[in-house]
């Protein structure tokens, strides 16, 4: 006979894959180009952003949890938890970048992916250096990046929160949580294939089957995580 509880850890963990993969696509990411300016985002890699953003909500989850317990609304905390501290970490990042974008090389963020941000309507093109992909990170971006940092948190603070019921030791939660998450942050790197402003991007639409490809295997690996805890 199914244990009820294994089978909502296995969804638990499943879910959270999906939601972690889901927040990649929001992250403005510029790679390279964008350390040198000639491109609209953060100066690093898709998985780095997203792991990063990922894993301090991951810790701020496991701190919640270990003061709340695993009740409803310890849950609900934890996973909020894990948002804010996610939101933190980025914002803090997107802030610092944008300040040495903006007075340490001298450049006006602006998105190459828009005519006209969808935040403050202001206009994108006429700002935007001759032989580049934008620069900085303009409004639309910069909440686009909060909004997946959310999305990572809570993902994280759910593989955690599944981890946890599964009888794991915290150590041991969040080391499977971080490997856990770089899986379905890779997974949404390749999907993208390079660099991506956020939910305004074209890149955006690949979402769906980056989604679907990170549901089936955060499912295959939760199945295999279900076999070690038992």
């Amino acid at each position: 006979m199914f244990d009820i509880n294994l089978i909502i850890s296995l969804l638990e963990i499943t879910i959270a894959g999906a939601i972690i993969n889901a927040s990649v696509y929001f992250i403005p990411v510029g790679g390279a180009p964008a350390a040198m300016a000639t491109s609209t985002g953060v100066g690093t890699g898709t998985t780095q952003l997203a792991a990063g953003a990922g894993f301090t909500g991951l810790l701020a989850a496991a701190i919640m949890a270990s003061k709340v317990g695993l009740t409803p609304e310890g849950i609900a905390l934890i996973l909020l938890s894990g948002a804010i501290g996610s939101m933190i970490m980025l914002g803090v990042t997107m802030l610092i970048g944008q300040l040495i974008y903006v007075f340490g090389v001298g450049v006006v963020p602006a998105a190459d992916k828009c005519e006209i941000d969808p935040i403050t309507k202001d206009p994108q093109k006429p700002y935007i250096t001759p032989g580049t992909t934008g620069h900085g990170i303009p409004t639309v971006c910069f909440i686009s990046g909060l909004i997946g940092a959310t999305l990572g948190g809570i993902g994280g603070g759910l593989a955690y929160v599944a981890l946890i019921s599964l009888g794991f030791s915290p150590a041991v939660a969040g080391t499977i949580a971080i490997g856990f998450f770089f899986i379905n942050a890779v997974l949404a790197s390749y999907n993208i294939g390079g660099t991506i402003e956020g939910f305004h991007d074209p890149k955006f639409k690949k979402m769906p089957n980056g989604v679907i490809a990170s549901t089936i295997a955060s499912f295959v690996c939760g199945i295999i995580i279900i076999l070690m805890a038992l």
